[in-house]
């Protein structure tokens, strides 16, 4: 089941995040080309490199968890045993459950305000409100991933040859 719910991640926010870092890439491309040989940049460029870059870090950061590769100092690590160890991780999962849960309901009722003041971006004039609910979505999805490790045991993941 753990694997399956890895693919569904891997196949929808990952895709997502790397679909975004890809537009990013030709849309810097084809800036700076404008730039340099038209005199002109692309309009809206920065607007939508903002909303590109929100797709980019909010869509990783479900899988991020999953594969638990956020930043860690395990400075004491050899020093603690292996029953404290696998209940400081329950621990820290349930925290970071608490806070994404919190972040994106905090973030959902943001969007709510955009959406009733009809707040837009400078140039393009698109509403701000879709792309504060997707972040409000994703923090929510990472808030469940966090929880389902609360219960269940991380998976290990491999990474270059060797077990996490």
């Amino acid at each position: 089941m753990l694997v399956s719910l890895e693919r569904l991640l891997r196949w929808t926010t990952g895709l997502m995040a790397a679909a975004a870092l890809f537009a990013i890439m030709w849309l810097t491309v084809v800036d700076v080309t404008g730039r340099r040989f038209f005199s002109h940049s692309v309009p809206g460029g920065l607007e939508l490199t903002e909303m590109l870059m929100v797709v980019v870090i909010f869509g990783a950061l479900p899988l991020v968890s999953w594969r638990s590769e956020h930043v860690v100092f395990d400075s004491f690590d050899g020093f603690l045993s292996e029953r404290f160890k696998a209940v400081q991780a329950r621990l820290v999962h349930a925290v970071s459950a608490i806070t994404f849960a919190g972040l994106g309901w905090l973030l959902h009722g943001r969007a709510m305000r955009f959406a009733e003041y009809g707040d837009t971006t400078v140039y393009l004039q698109w509403s701000i409100a879709p792309v504060a609910w997707l972040m409000a979505g994703l923090l929510g999805l990472t808030a469940l991933v966090h929880l389902l490790f609360v219960f269940v045991q991380a998976p290990l993941i491999e990474r270059g040859g060797e077990a996490a």
